[in-house]
């Protein structure tokens, strides 16, 4: 289950041959070079649509919890989205970004750069979650010692919100002794 993928946008491995019809049709005599970079840019379009669908503000902030890749190691870290809106999750400057939900319902993000992946999990503080358990989760994710059961214990997660949107549904109980943010 951790495997599946309910992709929300991408633009990792686009692959010209699964929209060279399309294209050819609405844009006949171009050279592929041409239809690549028009792929690209209807693809980019997208993008714009699913932060109108996910166009949600949840009740509280949320977290994204980071596992960066960078040229001299791999780095913890986090941000909160002060919005709480769920669209503007939907955002990054690396080169290639593929946001999705997984089989537990986690929204999470792999977002590839010159010098690595960018592995992200969001999450949204629980109604009950006092500022000190949010500092406390804060420091862990700092220090790199956050275990599943601490993120879960001040955050929810995201994909049942996703899921009205698009359909998707993810199972009610789970139990991950899952470390870190991967």
């Amino acid at each position: 289950m951790e495997d599946m993928r309910h992709v929300i946008w991408s633009n990792h491995r686009l692959d010209l041959e699964d929209w060279r019809q399309d294209l050819e049709s609405e844009y006949p005599g171009l050279s592929d070079a041409e239809l690549e970079d028009k792929m690209y840019e209807i693809n980019n379009e997208y993008l714009g649509d699913e932060r109108l669908n996910l166009d949600i503000t949840l009740s509280r902030p949320i977290l994204l919890i980071a596992d960066v890749g960078k040229w001299d190691g791999r780095y913890s870290g986090y941000t909160e989205i002060k919005s709480g809106k769920i669209s503007d999750c939907l955002y990054s400057e690396c080169d290639y970004v593929t946001w999705y939900v997984d089989g537990y319902g986690d929204l999470r993000c792999e977002a590839i750069h010159h010098d690595g992946t960018n592995h992200y999990l969001y999450r949204v503080y629980k109604e009950g979650a006092s500022e000190e358990d949010i500092d406390r989760l804060k420091e862990k994710i700092y220090n790199g010692t956050a275990t599943r059961r601490d993120i879960e214990r001040v955050t929810g997660r995201l994909g049942d919100e996703i899921g009205k949107v698009y359909g998707w549904e993810f199972p009610e109980c789970r139990e991950r002794e899952e470390v870190g943010v991967r």
